[in-house]
């Protein structure tokens, strides 16, 4: 029997987001398709992001300041203010574009499920978007898509 490939298994009706779509838009779709994140994708169908359910819970946090000290009035951070920034800009975000995740793990169609397997676990993460030499989204794999493939029929 020949190895069963990422083009095999993959959702191709992905549901996607663009990074201009307002915050509200993926909540919404995530609880009506019981999902647990989309793929961004810009106007040519490029994957430029992942956004997800934990990004939406991101945005309810409390905001840690950075550290400082106190010397002779003046304020000293003891860390460098980006995380703090980034940290305001993903609570206050309104738009996808800034609040999606940029560090994708993707794999092409003819990529065997161990490797996307390996992936999921890997990274800790619930899906993996299957793209093509030109980054453009072909389909996605979830866990539940490689549990069937594996234990299902």
């Amino acid at each position: 029997m020949s190895k069963m490939l990422a083009k095999d298994i993959m959702t191709s009706e992905v549901i996607t987001v663009h990074p201009e779509d307002d915050v509200e838009k993926v909540a919404q779709l995530l609880l009506e398709h019981h999902i647990s994140g989309l793929p961004v994708v810009d106007e040519g169908g490029k994957l430029v992001g992942v956004v997800t359910e934990g990004d939406l819970v991101f945005r309810e946090k409390k905001v840690r300041a950075p550290l400082y000290v106190m010397v002779f009035d003046s304020l000293i951070y003891l860390e460098k203010p980006k995380r703090f920034i980034e940290e305001i800009r993903r609570t206050v975000a309104q738009k996808v574009g800034d609040l999606m995740s940029t560090k994708l793990y993707t794999v092409g169609p003819e990529a065997p499920i161990e490797d996307v397997a390996t992936i999921i676990v890997d990274r800790g993460i619930n899906r993996v978007p299957v793209v093509d030499a030109e980054n453009r989204l072909l389909g996605i794999i979830s866990r539940q898509d490689i549990i069937r493939a594996t234990f299902g029929k």
